[in-house]
């Protein structure tokens, strides 16, 4: 009976929650208008902005406390390939909350942004990535890259889809790390922590309120690196990510249980 009673709060929470969500977008619309007519990049920059103040009203009116644990802090004025592990539907907004300074695009699915209202946001603020054949996925890239040298960061899976393995991290692309070294740009590694628990992967009425926890850890250079380091620059980043979640969940089971 505790069970459906508490399922029963958390369904109403969720529709509270996505209520919010809808009605925060709208309200923004106004400015996004403006944004398209602006186009990029500076519709694009604006987009972020609107994002970052959707993104810290959401999480305020439905209870998720965000906290940076920054190892090495952003540069405000550097540019760089953010990349992160990706365990939730919460990654998006959380990546608002982590990034606060710098100016960014995200690849993103195209399927995305068919998403009413959402999509709108979506289109402006992302590159597109169509993984139908190959030809579009290079175009994809090949726009990354354009951003790369219009000093504007770039925010990246690597692991391409949620990771449900039940390892801290699935096995990465190659593609964050070449557009690193051939645009000799640094790689930003950002660890989400518990995304997860706020937010199960599975299915977006899992949302509950409560803490999240990112770590920012410090920048990887890519000078001097050819195409043939690009194995060993993934590995490099694969592990200091894997390692910090491993550190970080210790920490967090020690804590529980004293």
């Amino acid at each position: 009976m505790l069970y459906f009673v508490k399922r029963f709060v958390q369904i109403i929470y969720c529709i509270y929650a996505f209520a919010v969500f809808v009605a925060i977008m709208l309200a923004l619309m106004p400015a996004v208008l403006v944004a398209m007519v602006l186009g990029q990049p500076h519709g694009g920059n604006l987009i972020i902005h609107l994002c970052r103040f959707w993104s810290d009203l959401w999480l305020l009116l439905i209870g998720i406390r965000h906290q940076n644990i920054f190892e090495e802090p952003i540069n405000k004025n550097e540019h760089y390939v953010f990349v992160s592990n990706h365990i939730s539907y919460l990654d998006i907004p959380l990546m608002f909350q982590t990034i606060r300074h710098n100016t960014f695009r995200v690849l993103g699915k195209i399927e995305l942004s068919r998403v009413p209202v959402f999509g709108i946001l979506y289109k402006l603020a992302v590159v597109l990535v169509d993984r139908s054949n190959p030809e579009k996925r290079a175009a994809s890239v090949s726009l990354l890259k354009k951003v790369l040298n219009h000093n504007i960061s770039i925010f990246l899976f690597p692991e391409g889809t949620f990771n449900e393995t039940g390892h801290p991290l699935k096995s990465f692309y190659d593609g964050a790390f070449r557009i690193a070294i051939e645009t000799n740009t640094p790689i930003k590694p950002i660890v989400n922590l518990n995304a997860n628990d706020r937010m199960h992967h599975h299915s977006v009425w899992k949302l509950t309120p409560g803490r999240n926890k990112a770590v920012i850890l410090p920048a990887i250079p890519v000078d001097g690196l050819t195409l043939s380091d690009l194995p060993i620059l993934k590995n490099r980043v694969y592990h200091l990510m894997e390692s910090t979640i491993i550190e970080y969940t210790k920490q967090h089971e020690s804590v529980s249980q004293s």
